[in-house]
């Protein structure tokens, strides 16, 4: 290793933040995860009007598909984002990127609750409602990475499990914050008034919650990691190609987990509302609310189960997670079949449970496989590669599938699948709980540094 990798840092940690300003960034990073699954979860409860409003043409299980495309194919620009927008968070800091991604989210949302209908403008209507969803696409490829990283990065060493939490409490937050606002339209407003006007509504709830979180971020100073790597001028000058120089081997490795986080996320939250109703034939209102009251109960325990993984590690949570799901898949789907209240309850909060020990332990654990002066891009583009990939994908994978073959046991044979691939990168995975993450070169939990300057050219 170089000598300016032993005494550059000095070895020693970087000064941790105050309380008050700890919780402004995890809020300010939290916020928007949650705008970003506010709009899944508004688009994934209210499929069956934008199919009305912009695929009108098409039958219901056609319309249903072109709906979850709308969903899959922005995922196609997502690892650009990862691998613009990451490196720039490298280059130039987390806090200059994130604020440009919560504005592309949050303003893409809001602009398609004012798009005009295919009725309106014919062909137009759908093209300009890709078009919106690709921009979101773009931006998330940079806002997870981001934000997981600020936090991180922020948070105590001993305490980066229970602040890393927020993050994914986030999720959840935006999830049930969407599904309530598309169970509240379709509850309180005629059929007619739904299918015309009334789905926009809760799109344009995302304007304001943008603009909360644009403010957050932008009253914050950039992490201290950030800042102490600038100081001692250790920042990279060439972030990408530092990225697949120095740090790939990190990048398979989260690639191969984050296919099972993804898949059971997407499954969950965004394609399972289509699930309970079109597929098994579920009430469409007893299937919104048992999917609330199951995400409402997993707000309450992600947060204990990221100070737990302060405790124990983030390895047994993750590795438990893993293993559960591969066991227990089935028996969920099977419990989910029965179509009664109390067996659907059971099966959805058994998958809950298996991705909610996922979630508390994330936002810890995968910011800390990465040295400070890659992680940004690193992370950014090991996550948006496999979130495309195996994420996004996921409702429209099972949908067609299920009507390929009528088997409606196919998202658990996928969760089955990813959950096999999942346990050797975790097995692999160093445990990271309560390290100190701050060092420019050193990748947490080992002996191996990145170089700190870019090759001498002949």
């Amino acid at each position: 290793m170089s000598e300016s990798n032993t005494q550059g840092h000095g070895g020693g940690q970087v000064e941790e933040a105050d309380p008050a300003t700890v919780r402004k960034a995890v809020a300010g990073a939290a916020i928007g995860n949650g705008v970003e699954w506010f709009d899944y979860a508004v688009y994934a409860y209210l499929t069956v009007q934008i199919g009305l409003n912009f695929f009108p043409d098409f039958s219901p299980a056609a319309q249903s598909l072109f709906v979850f495309a709308g969903i899959a194919i922005p995922f196609v620009l997502r690892p650009l984002g990862g691998i613009i927008l990451g490196p720039l968070g490298d280059r130039f800091g987390r806090r200059q990127v994130l604020a440009v991604t919560i504005v592309l989210m949050s303003g893409a949302t809001f602009l398609i609750g004012v798009l005009p209908s295919f009725s309106v403008i014919g062909f137009a209507a759908p093209i300009l409602l890709l078009t919106l969803r690709l921009i979101q696409g773009f931006s998330t490829g940079g806002e997870y990475g981001g934000a997981a990283t600020f936090i991180a990065e922020y948070a105590p060493s001993k305490r980066r499990g229970f602040f890393g939490s927020f993050l994914e409490f986030g999720t959840l937050a935006g999830t049930v914050l969407g599904a309530m606002l598309a169970t509240a339209v379709q509850l309180g407003l005629s059929e007619e008034s739904l299918n015309s006007w009334g789905w926009r509504i809760p799109f344009l709830v995302a304007g304001p919650l943008g603009l909360v979180g644009f403010y957050l971020r932008s009253k914050l100073e950039d992490t201290p990691a950030f800042r102490a790597a600038e100081q001692e001028n250790t920042t990279t000058t060439a972030p990408f190609r530092e990225v697949v120089r120095n740090v790939w081997p990190q990048i398979l490795q989260l690639i191969g987990f984050v296919m099972l986080l993804n898949v059971a996320n997407y499954t969950l939250l965004t394609y399972m509302p289509s699930y309970l109703t079109q597929t098994i034939g579920i009430d469409e209102t007893e299937s919104l609310v048992v999917l609330i009251v199951v995400m409402l109960v997993m707000m309450v325990v992600i947060t204990p189960i990221g100070r737990l993984s302060d405790r124990i590690g983030r390895k047994p949570l993750l590795l438990g997670s893993a293993i559960s799901t591969f066991v227990l898949a089935i028996p969920a789907f099977w419990l989910i079949s029965q179509k009664g209240w109390v067996p659907v309850t059971i099966g959805i909060a058994i998958l809950g449970i298996q991705l909610v020990l996922m979630l508390g332990v994330i936002g810890s654990a995968l910011p800390a496989m990465f040295p400070t002066r890659n992680r940004y891009g690193g992370f950014s583009i090991g996550y948006a590669t496999s979130t495309a990939a195996f994420g996004g994908t996921a409702p429209l994978i099972n949908t067609a599938l299920i009507q390929a073959t009528g088997n409606t046991y196919i998202p658990a044979f996928y969760l089955m699948l990813a959950a096999a691939v999942a346990i050797y990168p975790l097995v692999k995975m160093p445990e990271t709980a309560g390290l100190d993450i701050s060092h420019p070169t050193r990748i947490p939990g080992t002996d191996h540094y990145v170089p700190d300057r870019e090759p001498a050219t002949t």
